[in-house]
């Protein structure tokens, strides 16, 4: 498949599951979406890592600041900060013994500030491929 097809199909998943986020925060299924939100992020910076690199063959690793590092992306401290905060997203909703502090923890507020963090951060980056 020709590199700009990579990048698209992993724009259109990250697209399609923002979506899916979007849905499972109106559901206050909250601890879901902040996991899916972890994985729109992950797609987009997998899309940038494809543009920035020889080979198509993604890192098969969900570590958000990791993927960014290894593009042409060029992201503040504040930005890689906040890529560490959301990775916890996919640790804590992913592991059995994460899960049941990850679902206390996903309140209405909580969910509300980084979701919209995320969805933020999503539109930083479509602007910037």
């Amino acid at each position: 498949m020709p590199k700009k097809e990579y990048i698209k199909y992993w724009i259109n998943s990250a697209k399609h599951d923002l979506a899916v986020a979007q849905s499972l925060f109106g559901s206050k299924k909250y601890d879901w979406c902040l996991f899916l939100g972890h994985l729109v992020l992950e797609k987009v910076l997998k899309a940038f890592w494809v543009r920035d690199n020889k080979s198509n063959s993604i890192p098969k690793i969900h570590n958000l600041l990791k993927i960014a590092e290894q593009t042409k992306l060029k992201l503040s401290e504040e930005n890689k900060l906040f890529l560490l905060n959301v990775n916890d997203f996919n640790i804590e909703a992913r592991y059995p013994d994460y899960k049941l502090s990850f679902y206390r923890k996903c309140s209405s507020g909580f969910t509300k500030k980084y979701f919209r963090q995320i969805k933020d951060f999503y539109k930083w980056l479509i602007k910037q491929m």
